[in-house]
Parts: C-alpha cells; structure tokens; sequence
C-alpha cells in the first residue's frame, strides 16, 4: 500500500525527522490561502507546489513548481496540475489525475543526498541505501555509477548499530561545508536511525527520501517522502484505512482484496486466473516463454468458491485488453469440480466472446473436465501448463 507525500511526512515527524512545513490541499480555490499562510508563518516568499500522486518523477514531468511570485503565483501554478494527468516514468501513457497538492516552504538547499530503506529478499534484511547523488532516479544511479550507491544491512536482532550510521555519514561527507559538522553528522545519524526504527515499527516495505537536503544552515531535512506499507501486515495496522487513497487505486485490485483474491493489472493481453501465488508466476513466465503477454497476476487461493471463481472472471472481463484467458488450476485443497462449475458459471453470466483454455489437474480432476466438456462452451482443454501456454498464445494470434 502506497501513501501519498504529505503523509509520508506526518510519519516522518511522527519519529522525529525533520521535515518542511506543508499544508495539504485538495481544493484550488484553497492553494492561494495555503501559500499566503506559509509565507506568513516561516517568513520565507518561497513556496513549492507539488502534485500528489502514487509515483515517482513528478519533478521531471512538472509535478513540482518553485514559487517565488507569492500566493497569487502559487495558484497559478496549481492550475497547471489540479485536474490534469501527470504522465511520468513511473505512471504509464496514460499518467495519473492529479487530485490533491501539496503546498509547502521553500528551503535553502546546499546539498542533496539520497536515503533508502527496503527489504533486501537476498540478504533476508532491511537494506539501508545511501548516496550523494541526491534529487535523481536511483535505478540511473545504480545503472552508470553503482560505486555512488552506499549500502548496509539492518541485524534484525539488534537494529541497526550506531557505528553504521555514522559510516554512512562519513561516506557521503554530509558535514563538508557545513558550520556545525558535528551537529550535522548528528542530525544525519538521528534520521538515518529513527528511519530505521519507523521502517520497522510501521511494517514498511520501502521508506525513501530523494533528496535529504543538507540547508546552508548544516540541518538535515527530508525534502519528499515516499513510503510503501507490507499489506501482509494490514491486520495489525487499523489506521492504514484512513491514509488510503482508493482514487489512486487499481478499482479491479480494491475489489478483489474485498472478494479475497490476490490481483495485478499487468499490461498484456492474456487474462490468468490461476490456484497458488507460485503457480500463477510460473503461469505468467510460461504465457511469456511462447510468445504472449499476462494481463494480470490473480491467485484464487487454495480453497476458492464457486463464487469467488466467477468474480475472478468478472474482474478479468473488465479489462478491455483481455484477448483472451488461461485458467491454470492444480487442485488439492480446492476441487477441480468446484474451479470448473465457477468458469461455466462465470462464462455464461458474462457472455464470454473471448478464447477460453482451461487446465485441470488435482483433486476430482476428472469431474471437473466433464463439467467443461457437457457446457456446450467453446473451451479448449489443456493436458499440461505447457500446452494451455502454447493454445492460449495461439488462440488471440488467429
């Protein structure tokens, strides 16, 4: 689960790390009055209007304006975002609505450094990445100047050590030019240390700073805040429900968490529905490996209803670029029957026009593809997940 910047930046304060001062909108009429206020409170006549969508590249895309021409300015700004798709790297073509900004204090920017929390699957630890290289894409980063990128590992018995902060401190010269250079480098081990601390308290899948500013006073701020929650902990975590933002949502994903599904849109053509996360991943490479593309990750689970079956096929169905459907069930817990009474159920309900291969294997299997073949729809069966890839793929090239 994603959240937006200004909410990033509540938790941020929340542990300690300093931030600018902001103040969300979600009316342009109210921009102007946002400004006005900052400007009055920090005494500073520079503000920074910023889009606030679940992506990244905002500044590069125009999501991001330095104001300096006032609260009148500041509107301006706004009406060049508010409303509009923002199309970024991280978006797609089609970009994403622009439904809230985020207006806040300029600072004086001396340096900008790059800070990073996320979970390392090889290392089985919460990985903590720094660089001097502040302000751009850390995947160009890592592409052209991987020697910039500093990396240490959270014990996760013991945290992570003192020693390691200041390492990284070190490492990236936060002090250098600085008036304080002790207050500084303690400034910096305090973030890196309470990013830690949230990351782990928070269930974090990813906690990311770009830039971590180094102001021309020596202090230390986090210029932008982009966190991502782990949704396996959402049971422990009731107050995620009022930092989720459902217009930035996938509507098919909102829904198939409500119907207990596992689901991702995907940009293929070739809608999957498939029993096990292991088996759907192994569905999609297969459909990958003979040429066509997955249109989503669905997992049905191990023991799906007849019903969930065919809200399955409904929120396939939605996608306009669905070719085409591969229903890849190996069955233990969940009966093939049972699989195969939902895709006849789903298939007529919705009055399916597209290419239909299905492959059963596993508990009653054999009354399973009796139920498809005594449907009367046109259902190709598949002997082996192989051979469903290879039908499915020539079906939507006929």
């Amino acid at each position: 689960m994603k959240i937006h910047e200004y909410q990033g930046k509540a938790l941020f304060a929340r542990y300690g790390i300093a931030v600018p001062k902001g103040i969300p909108v979600f009316r342009l009429d109210d921009v102007a009055a946002a400004a006005q206020k900052l400007i009055d409170e920090t005494k500073i006549p520079v503000v920074v209007v910023k889009a606030q969508i679940h992506a990244g590249g905002r500044g590069k895309a125009g999501g991001v304006t330095v104001v300096k021409g006032g609260a009148a300015a500041a509107r301006a700004a706004a009406e060049k975002m508010f409303g509009k798709a923002l199309v970024t790297h991280q978006t797609g073509p089609e970009g994403q609505t622009v439904r809230r900004l985020y207006v806040e204090q300029g600072l004086d920017i001396k340096r900008e450094l790059y800070l990073a929390l996320v979970v390392d699957r090889d290392s089985r630890r919460i990985a903590v990445m720094a660089s001097t290289e502040g302000g751009m894409d850390i995947e160009e980063v890592a592409a052209h100047s991987p020697e910039k990128i500093i990396t240490e590992y959270v014990d996760p018995l013991l945290g992570l050590a003192g020693y390691q902060a200041r390492k990284l401190a070190f490492a990236l010269r936060v002090a250098e030019g600085s008036p304080d250079p002790k207050a500084t480098t303690n400034q910096f081990v305090s973030v890196v240390s309470a990013l830690a601390r949230l990351f782990d308290k928070e269930d974090c899948a990813l906690c990311e700073i770009n830039p971590l500013i180094v102001t021309g006073k020596g202090d230390i701020v986090a210029l932008d805040a982009k966190v991502t929650f782990d949704d396996n902990a959402e049971p422990r975590h009731k107050e995620w429900a009022e930092l989720l933002d459902r217009e930035e949502e996938d509507p098919v994903e909102l829904e198939a968490q409500a119907a207990g599904l596992s689901y991702v849109s995907l940009d293929g053509n070739i809608g999957c529905l498939v029993n096990g996360a292991g088996l759907a991943m192994a569905t999609m490479d297969i459909i990958g490996h003979y040429g066509g593309t997955p249109a989503n990750f669905l997992d049905v689970g191990g023991s799906a209803t007849q019903e969930q079956v065919t809200q399955a096929f409904r929120m396939i169905l939605r996608s306009p670029k669905v070719k085409g459907i591969f229903v890849n069930i190996f069955a233990g817990i969940a009966k093939c029957d049972v699989i195969a009474s939902g895709v006849v159920a789903a298939s007529k309900e919705v009055g399916l026009r597209v290419p239909l291969v299905v492959r059963l294997e596993g508990t009653n299997v054999d009354l399973g593809k009796r139920i498809l073949a005594e449907s009367g729809l046109a259902i190709q069966a598949a002997e082996n997940m192989a051979d469903g890839a290879q039908k499915i793929v020539a079906a939507i090239s006929k």
